[in-house]
């Protein structure tokens, strides 16, 4: 079980006015199934931010040409593992 979610953005031009001040929060919150539930021993994610022609720290009034930037977040339910034999839980 797993969601990819994703979202991009492209500019000819970008020019910052003042410093951006940016703050990424990642609360998960799980409404699933409970049968699904009892299945899943956990919950891993990531999530990452690509940048093209755009430093990490921009500088107002400076003109950044050919901007590309991207954000991904993956989750994945990790299901418990299993004795070979037996079916049971390790």
């Amino acid at each position: 079980m797993g969601v990819e979610v994703g979202i991009g953005a492209r500019a000819k031009r970008l020019r910052f006015r003042r410093k951006p001040r940016v703050e990424v929060d990642a609360d998960v919150e799980s409404d699933i199934d409970p049968e699904l539930a009892r299945e899943t021993e956990r919950i891993e994610g990531e999530a990452h931010a690509v940048r093209e022609n755009l430093p990490d720290e921009v500088e107002p009034g400076v003109t950044y040409r050919d901007v590309r930037v991207g954000w991904l977040a993956r989750l994945k339910g990790v299901r418990p593992r299993r004795a070979p034999d037996s079916g049971e839980e390790r």
